[in-house]
């Protein structure tokens, strides 16, 4: 069998991410079959057993992940025409009052929070930050299976053939969308489920079928919802809470 690089295999298992697998087989901290190993690069067995030294495993305990109530007029990712990034809003004063978490976060605690996906400037709603490889994977990596919902509200006549084109039927750029659950909750808003998420995509699917969005809210990504987390608060995951 040919043999994998161990970055690479250590991020298929979700052990962490590749860069982080760098990290810790750089220092010491990633054991093969039982061994330490060190060498930056180095190809296993994909049968192999890897495991993370107890220092590594303490690293990742304190890894943050933050879910933020972004308001229109912020981009999710780097600042960009003038306008400012969500994570300008990540500050202390910003916290939502019923965070649970109990986590204390001093400003070197928020460092290297990275958002876990992307909210178009014109839309509002769930976006996640953080400083963990493995939630990221599992959100935004290549075979990512979690859902993300949304309440859309459009402009336009919601035909029967308008929904069933929505559920399944549409591409994007020639590529085949997957199948979505696109559900009417009255004339004005629809409910939206998807499990891929390419740039503006569901107003592009609503403009194929003669609708326009005049307003979008993602209020869940797997089995986190927005919930009453106020506009422009934030709050940390609670233990136990997983995506």
């Amino acid at each position: 069998m040919e043999k994998i690089r161990l970055s690479k295999l250590m991020s298929e298992r979700g052990i962490c991410s590749r860069r982080e697998a760098d990290s810790f087989i750089e220092r010491g901290l990633v054991l093969v079959n039982g061994i330490p190993v060190s060498e930056l690069g180095l190809k296993v067995d994909p049968s192999s057993e890897v495991t993370l030294d107890d220092r590594a495993v303490i690293e990742q305990t304190g890894l943050v992940t933050i879910i933020l109530n972004k308001p229109v007029g912020y981009v999710s990712g780097q600042a960009e025409k003038g306008y400012r990034p969500a994570s300008v809003l990540l500050t202390p004063a910003n916290r939502a009052k019923g965070d649970k978490s109990g986590l204390k976060l001093p400003p070197a605690r928020m460092k290297n929070l990275a958002p876990a996906g992307r909210l178009d400037i014109d839309s509002q709603g769930l976006i996640v930050f953080t400083q963990d490889g493995r939630v990221a994977k599992k959100l935004i990596g290549e075979r990512s299976e979690v859902e993300k919902e949304y309440i859309v509200r459009v402009d336009g006549n919601v035909t029967e053939d308008a929904l069933r084109l929505l559920n399944h039927g549409l591409s994007l750029d020639g590529i085949p969308l997957k199948k979505a659950i696109v559900t009417r909750l009255n004339n004005e808003q629809l409910r939206f489920v998807l499990k891929q998420g390419k740039k503006r995509q569901i107003r592009r699917m609503c403009e194929q079928v003669g609708l326009k969005v005049v307003g979008l809210k993602r209020v869940r990504i797997g089995e986190i919802r927005l919930g009453s987390l106020p506009e422009g608060k934030w709050r940390c995951l609670a233990p136990g809470e997983e995506f």
